[in-house]
């Protein structure tokens, strides 16, 4: 069924001037005309390509528990207070928060999965979860099979603990690695029960530090003979830096011939990636996700954004769990990004209008979603009605409303968010679940369960005293 929206100004990508009073419509989920000649729409709005949050996890919101202003390393052991309780419950509640902040994908790198049903039920309670929300999704298990604990040997961290408290960790952390061959065939299983339209399976290699070499390639293989997509971490911290350079120094080079850097990969942060690193990636149409918000809340550094789109890489935006308020607001992440990395002085990096068709354009490619975003026939209608009253609070003179929404814009402004034609989201409100009652009832849960890791809360400070010295000692930053 044929629908439209009228629009006082729509943004219909980098190379196309802003339309004003013009009308946008879709059908069956695809842009099908935009015309002008609207006449004046109230109230106001503004109408630009919706949002993609090219990395998250889809996990609870970490500093509930306790997980504040620690690096990674400490980060990461900290979180498993946060283990989903419940995986439908879990899903849903990330993708709805992303979905009222505006975005119409988001990459699932799913790191912690809950252990209370087989990961193949799990994938599929969460690929409910985005259909019920209605959102896009790219979904890749994360794996590792080597380094649980710190980057080498956990020996020194673990020696002296009573037979209980190591118990304790290594019940937590330790795993039998999953064996490439098996990795690969479960990836595959995954896709043929929820891969379709509106879901991308990809492999999801944890970072560097925590694959083997056999592993990574094993990756970089079945990419190349099926196409399917890649989602990495890499040189997020300081410690992966220095254990790549005592460790792994040819790494990226590596990677590069081994086939694992291509247009198929996208890699999350690279932070501490050097200058003729970036140009690797750079060279082999690689992406680069970066999550600033979550960069400084882990005090991981600030990425070399600007360098790395100088020397041609693709880059996107993702929100990693820890935007800056802990709200999902990908709109304000968006606009940090270009506050950080837009330029200095007169010579700018990109103009924000740029900026914004870029981080939706490489998105998409990185979460697997269709088209490129911009507001033309024959492109997905995904689209986000932005409050434009609200957003030229003052209305004294004509602006670009592009301008001003990276000027003070934020998610309270969505007033619709449209993905495949469909209304996910209406005034704050999801149409297709009730996200404050998941949230209650997580929380109820969660609460019920929290004495279940007393024993890790209990030994968590002497552990974080051991974790730091570990690393500090064996990786030397300079």
């Amino acid at each position: 069924m044929a629908t439209e929206i009228s629009a006082t100004s729509l943004f219909c990508g980098p190379d196309r001037a802003i339309g004003d009073d013009v009308t946008l419509r879709h059908d069956g989920g695809v842009i099908t005309d935009i015309s002008g000649g609207a006449g004046p729409v109230s109230p106001r709005s503004f109408v630009i390509p919706a949002f993609i949050n090219a990395h998250d996890h889809a996990r609870a919101t970490a500093s509930s528990f306790g997980a504040v202003g620690m690096p990674l390393e400490s980060w990461i052991l900290r979180t498993a207070l946060g283990t989903p309780v419940d995986p439908y419950l879990t899903a849903t509640s990330a993708l709805a928060r992303a979905a009222k902040a505006g975005c119409s994908a988001m990459m699932v790198h799913y790191t912690r999965p809950s252990g209370t049903m087989p990961i193949l039920d799990e994938a599929k309670a969460i690929a409910r979860a985005a259909s019920d929300v209605g959102i896009r999704i790219a979904f890749a298990l994360a794996v590792r099979d080597q380094n649980p604990i710190v980057y080498g040997d956990a020996e020194p961290v673990l020696a002296g603990l009573s037979s209980d408290d190591r118990k304790t960790i290594e019940d937590l952390f330790v795993r039998a690695p999953m064996p490439p061959k098996a990795y690969i065939e479960l990836t595959d299983a995954i896709a043929a029960a929820i891969a379709g339209p509106m879901i991308d399976v990809q492999l999801g290699p944890a970072g560097v530090q925590w694959c083997s070499k056999p592993l990574l390639q094993a990756v970089a293989e079945n990419s190349e003979r099926t196409g399917r997509r890649v989602h990495m971490h890499l040189l997020e911290t300081v410690y992966q830096r220095a254990w790549a350079d005592q460790h792994f120094p040819d790494m990226v080079r590596w990677l590069r011939d081994i086939g694992f850097l291509s247009e198929r990969l996208t890699l999350a942060h690279c932070i501490h990636a050097r200058p003729d690193e970036l140009e690797m990636i750079a060279a082999s149409g690689t992406r680069i996700v970066t999550n600033f918000s979550s960069n400084m809340h882990l005090r991981s550094g600030l990425a070399p954004i600007a360098a790395a789109h100088k020397c041609g890489c693709a880059i996107a935006v993702g929100v990693d769990g820890l935007a800056l308020d802990e709200d999902d607001d990908i709109l304000r992440e968006m606009r940090l990004v270009q506050m950080v990395h837009g330029g200095l002085g007169f010579k700018a990096t990109w103009a924000p209008a740029e900026m914004f068709a870029l981080a939706i354009r490489n998105g998409r490619r990185a979460t697997g979603a269709p088209g490129t975003g911009d507001l033309v026939p024959g492109n997905p209608a995904d689209f986000v009605a932005i409050d434009l009253d609200r957003l030229d609070r003052d209305r004294i003179m004509p602006v670009d409303p592009m301008a001003l929404l990276f000027a003070r814009g934020n998610a309270s402004l969505v007033k619709e968010v449209v993905v495949a034609g469909k209304t996910i989201v209406r005034d704050g409100v999801c149409a297709g679940v009730d996200l404050p009652a998941i949230e209650q009832e997580l929380r109820a849960i969660y609460r019920a369960n929290v004495g279940r890791l007393s024993n890790f809360q209990r030994m968590w400070p002497p552990l974080s005293e051991r974790l730091s010295g570990w690393f500090e000692q064996q990786l030397t930053c300079e």
